[in-house]
Parts: structure tokens; C-alpha cells; sequence
């Protein structure tokens, strides 16, 4: 089955006039599809454009040019679907401390005009795992419990979509496993995740599909396997019993990193270079590998390369 597309941004532009002589061109020509029941990642350093992209989504900035659809519906002619199709989890807390969750998840359901019958308060408090503090004044939950929450409220109207913006910004680690495991039942009952960080773990570790946004320029999409698959470089550590001789060795791109008796570490294109020939040109000197431990590099290998520029 063909999963259809959930977002599709055509050509869109923001350019922030500060006077007549200077503006910020914050999202340049962007283009780009997110698909159904998928995790997008949409990376990029601080000012790449990612806020920017979410507040036009969300109708709190109103973009230059460009067409966006969500869900089917047009953000210039159906604004008020486009918002209703979309839940978004902000990147500060801000939750009323007097309120209970569940009070704050009903007035938000209010606030959608969702029928009483047809609100699904318990269900979402499950989801988030905040059912045992469902009726404990907000002000007395941790700051978990209250991310927790703010995804709940983003649950309330039963989006299709989900966009959390920078949602591990200055959590613990714990708390971050806690929140991810959250993300990905949400995930798993259908529900479409679309997330920026500047967390690259993260991103490697939750994403299909990444998008890398730089100074407004949509810098790479693909997903996150063939980007990893972009770094070439292998970095290999071997255990040795002795010195190993590597001085007039004719092997395509090795690069010698560190050569002492015991130790010897290099690193190769991997296009240029299989490990089996390294391994054949030391087993050649009669010498013994004890030990191999390799480092294929990792997203942020990718994403120094597309953003240093």
C-alpha cells in the first residue's frame, strides 16, 4: 500500500523585513514530503529555520510564499484543518501550576469544542503514563511529568500528526529514554512524528527519514541509513602482538593514525579499502591480531560535513 503523503511543502519561503535595507531570508525555496506513520527528523544548528517552519505550521507566523499542505487540506485556504490535523509540543513548559492534568487536558478538549462524550481525557493520561497523577496539582509534578503533560495536550483533538520541537532540550538522560519510549508507542498506534533536535543521537536513534536544514536551505533528505551511509570514513583499531611494518604499504587511502608495538590504528575510504586486505597485509608479517574494534562515524560526521560550509 502506498502511504500518502501527511505534509508536502512546495516552494516555501519567510523572509523577516527588519527596514528597507535588511531582511532575514529564514526558510529559502523549502521543498519537502513527510509520509504517513513515519518519524521525520528535521535537523539543523540554532537559526537553520526549524522554529520557523513549526510557527507556520502552527499559524503563529505567516510565511512569504510558497504552498503547504497537511493532511490534504491547504494552509491558505483550510488554516483552521491544517491546525486541527496537527498537535504540537512546544520546547518550553509552561502549564498551569493550579490545575490538575486532568483538568487542563478538559478544558483543552473544551477548547477544540470537543463533546463531552467524545473526549478521550483517560486514555491520553494512560498513553503518557500521568494516569496515577491525573487529579495532583500540576505544580506538584516533575519536570517529566510535565513534558509528559505537554504532550498529552498536544493529543487532546486526536491529531494525526504530532511535531515536537526540540523535545529533549536540557532533559536528563533518563528522562529523555522515558520520553522516547512515549514517542515511539504513540508512533506505533499511527500516529505521524515529526521532531527537530540538534540532539544528533536522537535523531539517529528515533528518525526513518531526516531532513537537514542550514541558513534556511533544506541542506539534505534521506533517510537516516543513507546518510549514515554518506561517511566514508573507517577508523580502525587493532590489537596487535607486535609492531606492525607500515611504511611502504601500497594499500588504496589508508591513512595512519597511530603506530606503536602493540597498537596499531588507521583509517580508510571504505569505497577504497576492505578490511580484509588490512588484515591480509599484517597477517603477511606474520603477525597476530588480537583484538579489532572499528568506528563507522555517525550522523554527526554527516551533518558537520553539510553544515560547515
Amino acid at each position: 500500500m502506498n502511504k500518502k503523503n501527511v505534509l508536502s511543502v512546495k516552494n516555501l519561503n519567510k523572509i523577516y523585513s527588519k527596514n528597507r535595507q535588511k531582511s532575514i531570508h529564514a526558510l529559502k525555496n523549502l521543498n519537502l514530503e513527510v509520509n504517513e506513520g513515519e518519524i521525520f527528523g528535521l535537523l539543523g544548528p540554532n537559526g537553520a529555520g526549524k522554529s520557523t517552519f513549526i510557527n507556520i505550521l502552527a499559524g503563529t507566523t505567516i510565511k512569504t510564499s510558497g504552498d503547504v499542505n497537511v493532511w490534504g487540506f491547504n494552509l491558505d485556504k483550510n488554516p483552521r484543518q491544517v491546525r486541527a490535523s496537527i498537535g504540537i509540543v512546544p520546547q518550553e513548559v509552561n502549564v498551569d501550576p493550579f490545575f490538575s492534568p486532568r483538568k487542563l487536558l478538559e478544558l483543552q478538549a473544551g477548547l477544540y469544542g470537543i463533546k463531552k462524550k467524545d473526549r478521550i481525557t483517560d486514555t491520553i493520561l494512560k498513553l503518557v503514563s500521568l494516569e496515577n497523577q491525573a487529579n495532583s496539582y500540576t505544580r506538584s509534578l516533575s519536570g517529566g511529568m510535565k513534558r509528559r503533560l505537554l504532550v498529552a495536550k498536544a493529543l487532546v483533538h486526536q491529531p494525526p500528526i504530532i511535531i515536537l520541537d526540540e523535545p529533549t532540550a536540557g532533559v536528563d538522560v533518563e528522562l529523555r529514554n522515558n520520553l522516547w519510549k512515549n514517542v515511539k508507542s504513540l508512533n506505533k498506534q499511527g500516529v505521524t512524528i515529526i521532531l527537530t533536535t540538534h540532539y544528533l543521537a536522537e535523531a539517529e536513534e528515533m528518525c526513518d527519514r531526516i531532513g537537514i536544514l542550514n541558513k534556511g536551505n533544506l541542506v539534505a533528505l534521506d533517510s537516516t541509513i543513507n546518510l549514515l551511509k554518506r561517511i566514508q570514513t573507517k577508523i580502525v583499531t587493532l590489537v596487535v602482538n607486535e609492531k606492525v611494518n607500515i611504511e611502504n604499504q601500497s594499500l588504496n587511502s589508508l591513512n595512519v593514525i597511530d603506530n606503536k608495538p602493540g597498537q596499531l590504528i588507521v583509517s580508510y575510504e571504505k569505497s577504497k579499502l576492505n578490511i580484509e586486505e588490512l588484515i591480509n597485509y599484517i597477517n603477511k608479517q606474520n603477525i597476530k591480531i588480537l583484538d579489532i574494534s572499528t568506528d563507522d562515524g555517525n550522523l554527526e560526521d554527516v551533518f558537520v560535513r553539510l553544515t560547515k560550509n
